[in-house]
């Protein structure tokens, strides 16, 4: 693929020679930003993967300047080490680079049945890919996500994988009314097909919850979710993001993102947006009571400012409050 009409924000720089896209089963992208070090981890891990569906890799790297994620991962495509493409998505942005990735899996592999997504500081465990196809077929749903469980880089945070910002949604494989991320994902491509362009809303692409939306967009056109707790990713979790500050920013950010899918969730509703900001003022003024429970129940006053931040990244929202995480990746 080069840059075209059609898609010029988007261009080839590696593709694995006699790559044989028609036998492609599956396809996983993988964005990539300021990380080759760590998105080389993640190929490596993939190429481990344990199943005999043929699959290919998308690596979308997402800094144009230097495209150092791209320099490091070209020549393994190209020597075929890794299967799969490279691609460079100029526009800046979390939802830029997986619009461009999944844009390019419809484009590239014409058979494809299953679309995964991994990010590139996570690692996948050797089962990874099969557990989340396998539980597709055998739940018979659309769309399938599957734990992120954070490795700290300092010693002794492990508490920290119970804090609401970093714990799953869920614990426990089956069909489930609700997804919120991306980061370790598989979509069935008539989900793709029939969802509307571009994938995730650019209104998030510095926020993060694009993803959110998109998830809770399928599930309203009725494609069907469901839960692999079998198919763990390693996600690496650096001390920046044990500081209060980014704690804090993560959680009101959640609750920016809760409000802006349910006001999109409610667009048609007789007074959707009064239901929405009603909500988020009762969810506020609770906070401080389910903040004692958590505090309670686990000692920590970090999990327990949790739902306040929440509620009032909520409200806040509703003012035109935007928490843009994303802007200076140096400091996420």
């Amino acid at each position: 693929m080069t840059e075209s009409s059609a898609q010029p924000s988007v261009s080839l720089v590696a593709r694995t020679p006699d790559l044989a896209a028609d036998e492609i089963e599956c396809v996983i992208t993988v964005p990539t930003f300021k990380r080759p070090e760590q998105l080389l981890e993640t190929l490596r891990s993939l190429a481990m993967q344990e199943t005999q569906r043929p699959f290919a890799v998308i690596v979308m790297e997402n800094e144009a300047q230097q495209r150092a994620g791209a320099a490091a991962a070209s020549p393994l495509f190209s020597d075929g080490t890794f299967r799969g493409l490279v691609i460079i998505a100029h526009r800046r942005g979390n939802c830029c680079a997986y619009n461009a990735g999944w844009e390019t899996a419809l484009e590239a592999f014409p058979r494809f049945r299953h679309l995964a997504v991994i990010d590139d500081d996570e690692i996948a465990t050797p089962g990874w890919l099969e557990a989340l196809c396998s539980t597709a077929e055998t739940l018979g749903t659309d769309i399938v996500g599957g734990p992120q469980v954070p490795v700290f880089s300092a010693p002794g945070r492990e508490k920290w994988a119970r804090h609401p910002v970093f714990a799953p949604p869920y614990g426990t494989t089956g069909r489930v009314p609700a997804l919120y991320s991306s980061g370790n994902l598989l979509i069935a491509r008539p989900v793709l097909e029939a969802m509307p362009r571009p994938f995730l809303d650019l209104r998030f692409n510095f926020m993060g919850g694009g993803d959110s939306d998109f998830l809770s967009r399928a599930a309203q056109k009725g494609f069907r979710l469901a839960w692999c707790a079998e198919a763990v990713i390693h996600e690496s979790v650096p001390a920046r993001r044990l500081e209060a500050d980014w704690i804090r920013a993560r959680a009101l950010r959640n609750g920016v993102i809760s409000t802006l899918v349910e006001q999109r969730k409610r667009a048609g509703e007789g007074f959707g947006r009064l239901k929405v900001f009603t909500k988020s003022l009762a969810l506020l003024g609770l906070s401080p009571l389910r903040g004692l429970g958590r505090l309670a129940s686990t000692g920590s006053v970090s999990t327990a400012m949790y739902p306040v931040y929440v509620g009032l990244g909520r409200v806040l929202a509703e003012f035109g409050y935007a928490n843009e995480q994303y802007r200076e990746p140096e400091k996420n």
